[in-house]
Formats: C-alpha cells, structure tokens, sequence
C-alpha cells in the first residue's frame, strides 16, 4: 500500500482510491511531459488508504471520497481540494459472454442466483464492495450466494481475476471506472434504481507534498477541463 520514497522533486507519491486508476495512468504522461516529475502510485480500497494514512504513510497527492477527503481538510491534512466526479457502481461479464438483465431488483436477484461466481471489492474496506454485501443482504440472497463470492484487495484486482480466471456464467461488480479500465470484461450497466451506489471522488494536494506546486499542479490536471473528456470516458459523471 506504501509508495517507494522517491527524491524530492523527482517523484509525485499518490495515494488513490481504485475509481482514478485509469485517469491517473492516462494523465501521468502529461504531468511527466510538462515538469519531467514520475509519479508514483498506489491504488487500494478506501479503507485500506485511510487505514495507511492512519498509520504514517505520506504521499504528495490524494485521491479518495468526496467525504474522506472533506474529513481530511477538516483536520488540515491536505489542501487544494477540488472534485473529480461521480462514479457508479456497476456489473460486468467477460468478454464475448452474453449480458445479463440487471434492469430492477428481480432481475438482479435472478441473475445472481444463477451466477457460478460473483467477483467483487473488498466486503469491509472498499466503497462498492461494503454496498454489494447490502445489495444481497436487500435481495434476500446473501446467504444463498455466500460461498460464490469471490473478493479481492480492490475492484481493479477482481475485475483483473474475473477477465483472467473467469468462467462462462461468471459475474462481477464494482465501480464503473474499474470496470471500463480492465481489459477483458464488458460493462453490463449500473445498479438498478433502488440499489444503486453513486460515489463522489475529490483530490487533494497534502501538507507533506514534497514539492507543493507539482502537487497542486496535478490536482488541477486530474480536475479540470483538460481532462474533463478523459474522466467521462473513464467512467465519471463530471
């Protein structure tokens, strides 16, 4: 969970939450062009970045919820906070698998029920993965799906898991960044209304940036207007 330390002004260290992997892999060649600083990165469940935060672990640049982030300028940790958008939590296949109806809750219940496993997030630590155990426990099925239940550090390594070891009949569901960034698997759609999940992401720059205006500069570049068409692309509802 802990970035390499890198020499000052080399190096950008960002803490981010698994829905900006894809901008921030597709934004760090530009930050790279105009300061000629690297970042380096790493992706986790929310939970296990605020659980790294907690226990020392300094970075440059942070992205997390809109409400963690708040949290953490409440207490002046960070500043330069600016939102990146909405994202929402989805289902996803395999490629080339047929896409199943996710389009009310009865629908959803069918298809869970039927599905040989179910890959997803963190149960305990990551945004959508926490809200898919409330999606099963609302349907009904929780129990019934139990042992189908495939989870992993973050959405990005389950989707990874289900386009790698996934079966004819497999599913999964985390953010639709997550999913839109992962090779291999096809966005079915959204949570239906009712059970949907829409979570707002923001970055910060920190009080422990290193070099301060890097930080703030790539705050402004994973933001603003230039990478506005990147984000709606990326998943997020800007």
């Amino acid at each position: 969970m802990k970035p390499q330390e890198a020499e000052a002004g080399s190096r950008l260290r960002l803490l981010s939450a698994g829905a900006a992997k894809g901008i921030v892999e597709a934004l760090a060649p530009a930050l790279r062009h105009e300061t000629g600083v690297e970042i380096v990165a790493a992706f986790g469940a929310v939970g296990a970045i605020k659980e790294a935060l907690d226990a020392g672990t300094r970075c440059d640049v942070i992205v997390l919820t809109q409400k963690m982030i708040s949290a953490l300028a409440d207490d002046a940790l960070v500043d330069t906070v600016a939102l990146l958008g909405a994202v929402r939590t989805g289902i996803a296949v395999r490629d080339g698998d047929s896409l199943p109806d996710v389009n009310d809750a009865a629908a959803l219940r069918a298809t869970f029920t039927v599905a040989n496993a179910i890959y997803l997030p963190d149960p305990e630590r990551a945004t959508a993965g926490v809200h898919f155990i409330k999606v099963l426990q609302t349907l009904g099925i929780h129990r019934d799906v139990a042992a189908r239940l495939r989870p992993f550090p973050n959405g990005a390594a389950a989707m990874r898991a289900l386009a790698d070891e996934g079966r004819r009949g497999d599913i999964g569901c985390t953010q639709m960044t997550e999913i839109r960034y992962t090779r291999g698997v096809t966005a079915v759609g959204p949570l239906p209304a009712g059970l949907d999940l829409t979570t707002v992401y923001a970055a910060a720059a920190t009080r422990h940036a290193e070099d301060a205006a890097v930080a703030r500069r790539f705050v402004a570049l994973l933001t603003g207007p230039r990478s506005e068409e990147i984000r709606v692309a990326g998943g997020f509802d800007v």
